[in-house]
């Protein structure tokens, strides 16, 4: 293999784990919300149990 083409195939790896590691930290965002909105509604609806 040519100097370029194992440049092209290192390039190439680093830019998919970089694509990866981004879908995951979106996927934990996600889920991270979810739990924050999911625990914000349970409080309001409790608060408003308790009057």
């Amino acid at each position: 293999m040519s100097k370029a083409a194992i440049a092209f195939a290192c390039l190439s790896l680093l830019t998919l784990s970089a694509c990866g590691n981004t879908a995951y930290g979106l996927k934990k965002d996600g889920q991270e919300a979810s739990h924050a909105m999911d625990n914000a509604t349970h409080r309001v609806l409790s608060a408003g149990a308790k009057k």
